[in-house]
């Protein structure tokens, strides 16, 4: 049982350590005045950013913050 314990928290570490580098990776979301007055909801690049490099960051983040939540979860269990 501690050999999977140790198993669980290497994945989580390392898990934690590719959830900062691609938080760090994404662009900022804040378009200041510029967004404001001009829009951007029209745009090609709005309208496939699921398909872009971005859109795969976004997922991948939503993806790797729930696995850390529910393994900090599960380790924060006395097993």
């Amino acid at each position: 049982m501690e050999v999977l314990r140790t198993i669980v928290m290497v994945l989580f570490v390392l898990i934690s350590i590719v959830l900062t580098v691609i938080i760090l990776m994404q662009e900022s979301k804040t378009s200041g005045l510029s967004g404001a007055i001009n829009g951007v909801a029209d745009t090609y690049w709005g309208k496939n950013k699921g398909r872009s490099m971005e859109g795969k960051l976004e997922k991948a983040t939503k993806i790797l913050a729930v696995l850390f939540f529910v393994i900090a979860i599960a380790l924060n269990m006395n097993w």
